[in-house]
């Protein structure tokens, strides 16, 4: 069975060494400090190794079944809940006002990748509950707040997000879900949704679907679309649970991976609802939703990475094949570790650099969430808003590469299921995929994102980079090997966003046929910059023979494989972008 080993140690390295965020002008960082943050991660990461991993297995041989109406989840995912529930895992950022214990998301982001690591199905329970909480919170009258917030918080009510049809995935105006208006403020839902996550299962008292429908007679597309709650029952006035509503689960998919989490078809007939914000409106509200839900699909794409990572590694240690070409390393046995042979080390130094970087990455934007959501940083929410399909698309891409990195290792071992190490890769596909493919954030980003606000946010971006270089630029030690390759990384982000300003208007297909490229461009720049980052916190401490030497030196020998072997990507990316279209559309439809 795969282990799973909580990276402590390098998450207390970047909040605390790094970001610093018990020195950050955000309110409730001040309470941020190492001890505290250092318990809560201590004991979150016991809960993720001792009891959602060694369920991860069982969920996803077992997977879930449909009895009845009833979906009834894995062996043990039901008191593995109720202790998250009980250890107030699921308010830990949600407002006190509706139970929540009020803490910062950037230290929810930590605890969420150790859940989702030790076991992403488990964790998507609570998870899209707390994208629906978010949701109505930000957008729900105090009525629907009341009435509906605090048993979210508590996960005795859990939450899902319904956009996907049939006939329509991303193309949402295509939707054809009904909302009737029945004259006393509630309507009647009418329709299908598929590949609900979490749509029906037996750990909840109550579901609260969120579901986007039309009104008749609203505008066509996506401007005609709303926003509701549906729950799976109604809510009495005195806040218990009524009738059974009009919404059932019709099938359960499939699936390549996450099998203990129940993907739904759920059929709506006549199920009562209560408008979300304003008719017509609806995308603005879900988009709350979707864009948290886009940054903690980010954070499992990593987290999968990091655990195949960890049993990679151990086995690498263990299994004896072959002898180095340098020398016999281990005289006593038969034959040598794998992991004195240069390939699988190059294999494992590809996973470890991104992962501690992609890590850093996610809490980085993590803060920047906090200082929009608790104290109105407009230039922080523009720059996290252009980076989200960055981390959804890049570290969701790299995360998967990096299973089957770590699975490779493995050889025959990792294709077998003995290992579990094609969970792991199995897993991570789903990442890629939902809440928006990464090919749509990747149009995303290049169609909308670059030039938004005048595109004041890249270049933002950019005076960061600039900046942190020219702050730096006496630093002997991260000159070299840091700095340079950063800047050349920066202007190959430069030339690529002015190849687009200049032949995006009159020919879209020239920016469109490059928009993957640009976005794993953009985002080995942001890996780049927090790796430069990460090695100037490393050389400070050793400086100060401070912390551990042994581990600080090992982030600055990562740190410059990333850039010697990992960030030159970017040169690459800028040719096939500045190529054009032509390469990409020249071979007509039919000839394919």
């Amino acid at each position: 069975m795969p282990i799973y080993t909580p990276p402590l140690k390098d998450m207390e390295f970047i909040l605390h060494d790094m970001l610093k965020i018990h020195e950050a002008s955000t309110p409730g960082y001040d309470e941020l400090d190492v001890d505290f943050t250092s318990a809560i991660l201590e004991e979150a990461g016991k809960i993720a190794r001792d009891v959602m991993a060694p369920l991860n297995a069982v969920g996803d041989s077992e997977g879930c079944t449909l009895d009845n109406g009833i979906v009834r989840t894995p062996k043990g995912f039901q008191e593995a809940f109720d202790l998250l529930r009980a250890g107030g895992w699921t308010g830990l950022d949600c407002d006190p006002e509706y139970g929540g214990q009020g803490m910062p998301y950037v230290l929810a982001a930590a605890v969420g990748e150790m859940q989702a690591g030790a076991n992403m199905s488990l964790n998507m329970y609570p998870g899209l509950t707390h994208g629906a909480y978010s949701a109505i919170h930000a957008h729900g009258t105090d009525e629907l707040k009341q009435k509906f917030l605090p048993k979210m918080v508590t996960c005795e009510w859990t939450g899902t997000m319904n956009l996907t049809e049939p006939h329509c995935g991303t193309d949402l105006g295509l939707l054809r879900t009904k909302a009737e208006p029945q004259g006393d403020g509630s309507y009647k839902l009418t329709g299908q949704k598929i590949f609900i996550s979490a749509g029906e299962h037996d750990m909840a008292d109550n579901i609260i679907h969120l579901v986007l429908a039309k009104i008749p007679g609203g505008p066509e597309g996506v401007k005609g679309i709303s926003l509701f709650i549906v729950p799976k029952f109604l809510v009495n006035e005195d806040g218990s649970l009524g009738a059974r509503n009009g919404v059932v689960c019709g099938n359960l998919e499939e699936k390549m991976g996450i099998h203990g989490n129940s993907t739904c078809v759920m059929n709506f007939d006549g199920a009562e609802g209560y408008l979300v914000g304003e008719a017509h409106k609806g995308l603005r509200a879900m988009f709350t939703m979707m864009n948290e839900a886009r940054v903690g699909v980010g954070l499992q794409g990593l987290s999968q990475a990091q655990a195949a990572y960890t049993n990679a590694v151990e086995y690498a240690r263990d299994r004896l094949q072959g002898r180095a070409v340098t020398g016999t390393q281990n005289p006593d046995g038969p034959a040598d570790p794998l992991i004195v042979h240069p390939d699988i080390r190059r294999a494992l130094m590809d996973q470890k650099a991104f992962i501690e970087a992609g890590r850093a990455f996610l809490l980085w934007g993590a803060t920047m969430i906090d200082a929009h959501h608790r104290s109105d940083d407009k230039a922080a929410n523009g720059l996290v808003s252009l980076l989200t399909p960055v981390m959804k698309g890049f570290l969701t891409d790299k995360g998967f590469e990096s299973t089957v990195q770590a699975q490779q290792i493995f050889g025959g071992h990792g294709y077998i299921e003995e290992q579990g190490m094609s969970q792991f890769v199995r897993d991570a596909r789903i990442t890629m995929i939902y809440e928006g493919a990464n090919g749509v954030q990747a149009l995303d980003l290049v169609g909308r994102k670059l030039a938004s606000d005048g595109g004041k946010h890249v270049m933002a971006f950019f005076d960061l980079v600039k900046s942190f270089i020219k702050d730096n630029a006496e630093n002997e030690a991260l000159k070299a090997d840091f700095l340079e390759p950063l800047k050349a990384a920066s202007k190959d982000l430069q030339a690529a966003s002015m190849f687009f300003m200049q032949h995006g208007m009159k020919d879209p297909n020239a920016a469109l046929a490059g928009s993957t490229d640009f976005l794993h461009l953009f985002g080995h720049t942001c890996l780049g910059l927090m790796w430069a980052q990460m090695a100037k916190a490393a050389q400070e401490g050793l400086d100060a023979g401070t912390g551990d030497a042994k581990f600080l030196q090992n982030k600055l020998v990562t740190g410059r494989y990333y850039m010697q072997r990992l960030l030159p990507e970017t040169g690459l990316r800028l040719a096939r972008i500045t190529s054009g279209a032509t390469p990409v559309m020249a071979l007509a439809a039919e000839d394919f």
